[in-house]
């Protein structure tokens, strides 16, 4: 005869605890698990690792410097250059206009991918009332810092790319033709290593998971060989791509430091948080400007001058003309500075 009374002791209570304390992360995480980044809870006290599920011992250093017997630290290939405060904060979203079929093209082709990219990561215009004017406009969706790593490390990842195709491109045809380059492989190549910076930056602050590195993964691929046969068949209409491209990445970053100026992302504008070493050390950041807004202003300069360097070289003769920001000017004029112009030198400025 089966008993008409139920046990209601299920578990002891130190099994409960342990139960609860294994459940209730899962359940505040698994969103965020699955798009590909795993947030830091308040009870780890990690300096380095802001968004991570994983304790202090088990994160993994996805960029381990190597320890050898006499070597210290490996300096950077291209130390950076530096900015001044007043060059970070004049830096604002700007837009060549059009004006061949080649800028339509490539422009159109950006904006598709804005898209896509908008829509993958939530950064959606949605309506908001203007309480000035009692209108509606649209505004940029407001995100999270978890979201904000997530678009930031695909952009990155991908950002590094055209650099590099289109110096080793250069390089091989120099070698090939027996002939100079006259200064725009040094330059394409240091643009492709200040974004793969950008990315080890981000890395320090968080860990991506198994979806993020299979659209990284297929992303990259590609859009490098993408960008393999645009270069090929066209180095001006690459070279304005990207010029529109970096366009979008300023907009981007804007958006992002306006958030943490309007106080809707309070982890990275709280007292506590810390800017990983290798940016400190990468950018050179003084004491005092080493929150998450300043690491920002910082990127977002290297974007814009990024802008500038794209859009000139596109209004130049990719196979004769000397790259003018690393050339020696007759008389006391200087080189042109590429975050100077968002829109990028017209060719007879230059040369």
């Amino acid at each position: 005869m089966l008993s008409t009374k139920a046990s209601i002791k299920l578990c002891s209570p130190t099994q409960a605890a342990l139960l609860s304390r294994s459940v209730t992360p899962l359940l505040q995480q698994s969103a965020l698990t699955y798009a590909g980044l795993r947030p830091l809870t308040e009870q780890h006290n990690v300096a380095i690792r802001h968004f991570s599920s994983s304790p202090a011992p088990h994160l993994k250093d996805w960029f381990p410097r190597k320890e050898t017997e006499h070597i210290r630290r490996t300096l950077p290939a291209w130390p950076h250059h530096g900015y001044t405060e007043q060059e970070m904060l004049s830096v604002v979203p700007e837009h060549r206009p059009v004006k061949t079929w080649g800028d339509w093209t490539a422009y159109k082709f950006v904006k598709l991918c804005r898209w896509g990219m908008d829509v993958s990561t939530g950064l959606r215009d949605v309506p908001k009332v203007d309480p000035a004017t009692g209108k509606t406009v649209m505004v940029p969706r407001i995100l999270n810092e978890s979201q904000w790593l997530i678009r930031f490390i695909f952009l990155e990842s991908i950002a590094g790319v055209p650099g590099m195709v289109a110096g080793m491109l250069r390089h091989l045809h120099s070698l090939r033709k027996l002939k100079r380059d006259n200064g725009w492989i040094e330059t394409l190549l240091e643009e492709s290593y200040n974004e793969r910076l950008h990315l080890m930056t981000f890395m320090r602050l968080c860990e991506p998971g198994w979806f993020m590195k299979t659209m990284i993964l297929a992303a990259q691929g590609v859009y490098f060989n993408g960008m393999f046969l645009s270069y090929l068949i066209s180095p001006k209409i690459t070279h304005r791509f990207v010029g529109y491209l970096e366009e979008e990445a300023v907009h981007t970053y804007t958006t992002a430091i306006e958030q943490i100026e309007a106080g809707h992302l309070e982890k990275w504008s709280s007292q506590e948080f810390e800017v990983p070493e290798i940016a400190i050390n990468y950018w050179r950041m003084p004491e005092g400007k080493r929150t998450m807004k300043d690491l920002l202003l910082y990127i977002r300069a290297d974007e814009a001058c990024h802008r500038g360097v794209n859009h000139t070289l596109s209004n130049l003769n990719a196979d004769e003309d000397p790259n003018p920001f690393v050339s020696e000017y007759k008389g006391e004029r200087q080189a042109p500075s590429p975050i100077a112009k968002a829109t990028g030198f017209e060719r007879n400025e230059v040369m």
